[in-house]
């Protein structure tokens, strides 16, 4: 591990965010596979007398939020309807010990959501969850402070929220955001011949892991999970991509799987092309791998050829993110290109 980029500090008035939490940021999803069990049946349904227009993403492919587009009149310059809504709520319990940064890092994974999808967002309630008889509510302030901030960078109002006390703190948003319904970005439309590209390095998962278990600081990890995807969503329609998703709790390999099964195709990963961050490699070594990160390489493994790749990289394709970068099918300026989308074979999946 690259000692420069890390320091060990003490956190606001002593207290150490990370002790209250179960989870780790993202990694503290219910299972992929669990949680397909639990939607099975649900999806496919819409409205019966639909009021708010057509849903044009909704539970069917597990993306990243639900897109409406709105009713004929409602909309775009033409009143012909030419404006979506675009919907999503994150939370998670504390990622890093520092209430500011977890606050910046909820929200900025928050929108990214919106940013998946080809939109912009446009206003966000939080989420609160604060265990009032244990922790000063002046760190929730500082929380909350956090989430405005990158609200503000993003040009999202923040308007009012909801909160409960609760043992285990958490934060988040609910994000509204609107798009051009003709222009956004799925999950269901990769086409074969199609290159890969990933806009921020793995290794958030780990590095987490072992911040909560040390109490090392990693600032690149900060930085790169504060890091708002617009630049990167913008980028992507601008090439003409129509096809990504967000690299979140399910990680690499788990995202991809859901994106090249909804499109039906198979992925192909040049492990060594994907970036990482610096001492994500020692923090597997050492043993700082969460729960959540074991449980997403169970689930793709049956689905995944992974030919000669050892078990710390197949850990770190599969590591939990939160507030990752955005996988494209299509070229990004500026991000690397880790692989391509061909016709279906006999595994979804093939890290080479």
């Amino acid at each position: 591990m690259t000692t420069s980029t890390t320091t060990t500090v003490t956190p606001q008035e002593g207290v150490r965010l990370t002790r209250y939490a179960r989870g780790g940021g993202c990694a503290c999803k219910i299972p992929p596979g669990e949680l397909e069990e639990v939607v099975a049946g649900l999806t496919g349904r819409t409205s019966r007398t639909r009021p708010a227009g057509e849903l044009l993403v909704g539970l069917d492919s597990g993306d990243d939020a639900a897109v409406v587009r709105l009713p004929r009149g409602t909309g775009g310059r033409d009143g012909t309807g030419g404006r979506a809504v675009v919907v999503t709520a994150d939370f998670f319990a504390p990622v890093v010990d520092d209430p500011y940064d977890w606050g910046r890092i909820a929200a900025a994974n928050a929108l990214s959501d919106v940013y998946a999808m080809g939109g912009t967002p446009l206003v966000a309630a939080n989420l609160l969850a604060w265990p009032r008889g244990a922790l000063p509510l002046d760190l929730a302030r500082e929380v909350l402070r956090g989430g405005l901030d990158v609200a503000d960078e993003a040009g999202c109002h923040v308007a009012g929220g909801h909160s409960v006390d609760d043992p285990e703190p958490k934060y988040g948003m609910a994000v509204t955001g609107t798009a051009d319904p003709e222009r956004l970005l799925r999950n269901d439309t990769g086409r074969p011949g199609t290159p890969l590209s990933l806009t921020k390095p793995l290794g958030l998962g780990v590095l987490n892991t072992r911040h909560k278990a040390t109490g090392e600081v990693f600032p690149e990890a900060v930085r790169t999970m504060v890091a708002l995807n617009r630049d990167a969503a913008a980028s992507a329609l601008a090439a003409g991509a129509v096809c990504a998703t967000d690299v979140t709790g399910f990680g690499l390999l788990g995202h991809l799987y859901k994106l090249a099964r909804a499109s039906r195709v198979t992925a192909v990963v040049d492990a060594s092309a994907v970036p990482f961050l610096d001492g994500a490699h020692e923090a597997v070594r050492d043993g700082h791998v969460s729960g959540g990160t074991r449980r997403n390489l169970a689930w793709v493994a049956p689905y995944t050829d992974f030919g000669g790749t050892g078990e710390p990289a197949r850990l770190l394709l599969a590591d939990a993110q939160t507030s990752g970068g955005l996988l494209v099918a299509g070229e990004v300026p500026g991000a690397p290109v880790i692989g391509e989308l061909v016709p279906a074979g006999a595994h979804r999946l093939v890290v080479r």
